[in-house]
C-alpha cells in the first residue's frame, strides 16, 4: 500500500507565525491555491480512500485534492495537531528569541520541552500517531492500494520519525512546508519513506 502524507494548506495564523495547535483555523485564500496546485500535481494518483484530521484546515486540504474522486473520507482524532493549550496562538517569534517562554523548547531543545497548561508533550503525540498507524493503517491493507492522508506539521513529523528513526532531539529535522507531500510504503507491518516534502508550487 501507498500513503500519500500531506500538509494542510496555509491558514492566517500559519502566515502571521501563529501556533496554532488544535485551534480550529480555516485555510486562508492562499491555503486553498496551494491545495489546488497540490491537487493537480496528484490528479493522477488513484487514491481508494482519504484519512484526514477533524480540523478544518486538514478537512480543507482533504477535500480539495479528493476532488471529484468517488471515495470515502474517514476522520479521526488521533491524527489532530499537538495541542499547546492555553498557549495557542503564541507567536514563534517571539517564542524562539526568549529562553524564558515555556515554549522555547518546543523550537530549541524538543527533548527537554515540558507542555503548557492543557497541552500535549511529544511522548503523547508519538503515542497516539504509533496507536493510529498500527489500528487503523496497517488493517487498511487489506481493503486499500493507495490512501491520503491529511494532518499537521508536528503530527506528520511523528509519523516520519517514528519511521525514520529519528530522536526527538531532532524532530524539526525533515522540512514540511504547507501542502507538501511526503510518501510512504507499508507492506505488512513495514513502513518505508519513499520521498519527503515534495512540493508541487514554488516555495
Amino acid at each position: 500500500m501507498k500513503i500519500y502524507l500531506v500538509r494542510h494548506g496555509e491558514t492566517e495564523w500559519n502566515k502571521e507565525g501563529k501556533l496554532q495547535g488544535q485551534s480550529d483555523i480555516p485555510l486562508n485564500e492562499y491555503g486553498r491555491e496551494l491545495a489546488q496546485i497540490t491537487a493537480e500535481g496528484l490528479r493522477d494518483i488513484p487514491f481508494d480512500a482519504v484519512y484526514c484530521s477533524p480540523l478544518i484546515r486538514a478537512k480543507e486540504t482533504a477535500e480539495i485534492i479528493k476532488g471529484d474522486r468517488k471515495i470515502p473520507i474517514y476522520f479521526d482524532q488521533r491524527i489532530k495537531e499537538i495541542s499547546f493549550g492555553v498557549e495557542e496562538g503564541a507567536n514563534l517569534q517571539e517564542i524562539k528569541k526568549n529562553e524564558k517562554d515555556p515554549l522555547y523548547n518546543f523550537i530549541h531543545h524538543t527533548e527537554k520541552y515540558i507542555p503548557p497548561e492543557k497541552g500535549e508533550s511529544f511522548k503523547e503525540l508519538y503515542k497516539r500517531s504509533a496507536e493510529f498507524m498500527k489500528e487503523v493503517l496497517i488493517p487498511a491493507q487489506k481493503k486499500y492500494e493507495t490512501l491520503l492522508l491529511v494532518a499537521h506539521g508536528a503530527l506528520n513529523r511523528s509519523i516520519l520519525n517514528q519511521i525514520a528513526g529519528i530522536p526527538i532531539d531532532r524532530f524539526w529535522e525533515i522540512q514540511l512546508k504547507n501542502c507538501c507531500v511526503s510518501v510512504l510504503s507499508l507492506q505488512e507491518e513495514q513502513f518505508k519513506i519513499l520521498e519527503k516534502g515534495k512540493l508541487f508550487y514554488e516555495g
